[in-house]
């Protein structure tokens, strides 16, 4: 009898610890970004000065937590034209969203993976080392749609 209440306390035990652990990684941490501002300002390398400038931005959605830097994810659209972006900013053929918590709606890092392969987004590269070791890459559909994201670089990786 005694060793099936141990059992009983350690099955409930982990239970909760599992669910305490899924809520702290899923929600917890996060918190909303209204307004892309200051750390938050969308931005993509110029090709002629190589220094990121501000593009406009509408519509924007984000969330971010400070327990690590590859947790920020934006949505937005922008009123500037694909053409316009591809001869004015720096191309980032490298680009590879990181998923996302199920419950920020916006943000489909499979979609966004599979629009970038198939050549109907296209990245680019927002800010280099924008937080030491990682970079803000954007993506962005031909109607205006756009997603931002940061990924880890070759400088985390060493």
């Amino acid at each position: 009898m005694v060793g099936k209440i141990i059992a009983g306390f350690i099955v409930v035990s982990a239970l909760i610890i599992g669910a305490l652990t899924y809520y702290f990684q899923v929600h917890y941490y996060y918190e909303t970004v209204a307004e892309p501002v200051g750390a938050y300002e969308i931005q993509m390398t110029s090709l002629v000065s190589g220094q990121p400038e501000e593009i406009l931005v509408e519509s924007f959605q984000g969330i971010d937590a400070s327990s690590a830097p590859v947790r920020f994810r934006g949505c937005f659209t922008t009123p500037l034209s694909l053409s316009m972006l591809t001869e004015t900013f720096v191309i980032f053929d490298k680009a590879e969203p990181r998923t996302g918590p199920n419950w920020f709606d916006c943000y489909d890092a499979k979609a966004i993976g599979a629009a970038l392969e198939s050549g109907e987004a296209i990245g680019f590269m927002g800010q280099e080392n924008f937080t030491d070791g990682f970079d803000r890459v954007i993506a962005v559909y031909p109607d205006g749609r756009a997603f931002v994201w940061h990924q880890p670089n070759e400088k985390y990786e060493e």
